[in-house]
């Protein structure tokens, strides 16, 4: 069978060529309802198909949206990934993602690939200030959103949560049981990134801690973020005659790891150890106990993301504050800090 090709949608139309491009891509030029309707009628009669490889290459620009993020493997990266891709597939576009493994490198690389492909902008997830990032976003021009974490080197727009206060809100609450202080699981980092979530997280710790007269030396302890790692670490802590009565994690993956290394260790929660975590995972809510965490609003950001990359002006330079867009955090609370049961 021959290939249908826009000049038989026209002569079908009874329209020109152009006419059956203003209406494929939606511009640049306004097409009359009673015509459009009748390219849409031979576009689906014929099946016709648009070569979307010689579009990009006549705008420059393709379909796709590209994400990196540091590990798609770890739920809060999955879950942001999904609602990205969900939110693109509203306003009819693709997402590529690539994983940088928190590293600079693959940062760098998966920023040259996309950018290369002609990506409508991209969405970046990064692990910390990259100067070979940011130097690769100025060479490109490229649009770019910065989601989830700010890091100083690029100063581009960026949609985040409010990590500060949801980590004093759950400190807070902690303390709030009696206990008589709270230990904090970091990250790996002992002075992390400006703009690292994780910091943020730990500097709400520390605000909630001071706030109530609490001392934070030698309560803050490194981890990785991933359960299985913070896990080995939680082991050894758990198992010291100073174990903390309550522990606040910087991420939900890491309070699942302590949660397991609890029951291991035939420790109480929320018993003999109050735990909470951050990020609201799905699985916070399938954890024994169901785990008490913080709440950031994906889906809303990531649409939030969507919009803003795909949005005309915003390369317009504006000042840190304008390009910064702030969601709420919220403490969802379950048993594993110690109430009975579960509210939001």
């Amino acid at each position: 069978m021959a290939k249908v090709t826009r000049d038989d949608v026209a002569r079908l139309a009874g329209t020109s060529t152009a006419v059956v491009s203003y209406v494929i891509n939606n511009g640049p030029r306004p097409v009359a309802p009673a015509t459009r309707e009748r390219v849409l009628a031979a576009i689906k009669q014929l099946g016709y198909r648009p070569d979307r490889v010689a579009q990009a290459m006549a705008s420059r620009r393709t379909d796709l949206i590209g994400m990196i993020v540091p590990d798609a493997r770890q739920p809060f990266f999955a879950e942001m990934a999904h609602a990205v891709e969900q939110a693109a597939a509203e306003r009819g576009k693709m997402v590529l993602v690539g994983n940088s493994d928190y590293r600079d490198e693959r940062e760098v690389h998966y920023l040259r690939a996309f950018l290369g492909m002609r990506v409508s902008g991209l969405i970046l997830v990064s692990q910390g200030p990259s100067e070979r990032a940011a130097a690769e976003i100025e060479a490109w021009d490229a649009r770019v959103v910065l989601l989830h974490e700010r890091p100083e080197a690029i100063d581009d727009v960026a949609v985040v949560t409010d990590d500060v206060g949801g980590a004093q809100l759950a400190t807070r609450h902690l303390l709030e049981h009696g206990h008589p202080y709270v230990a904090c699981l970091g990250g790996t980092e002992e002075t992390p990134a400006v703009g690292d979530p994780v910091a943020d997280h730990v500097e709400g710790w520390r605000r909630a801690m001071h706030e109530s007269g609490r001392s934070t030396e030698g309560r803050l302890f490194q981890a990785p973020y991933n359960r299985y790692d913070a896990y080995q670490v939680a082991l050894g802590l758990l198992a010291s005659p100073d174990r903390p009565p309550a522990i606040f994690c910087a991420t939900d993956d890491q309070a699942i790891g302590v949660l397991r290394a609890a029951r291991e260790l035939r420790i109480d929660v929320p018993g003999e150890l109050a735990v909470a975590g951050f990020d609201d995972v799905k699985e916070a809510g399938l954890t024994d106990p169901p785990l008490t965490t913080v709440f950031s609003d994906r889906p809303a950001m990531a649409r939030a993301a969507v919009d803003l990359v795909l949005d005309d002006s915003l390369r317009v330079v504006g000042s840190r504050r304008e390009r910064l867009k702030q969601f709420p955090s919220a403490l969802v609370i379950r048993r594993s800090c110690g109430c009975g049961e579960p509210t939001a």
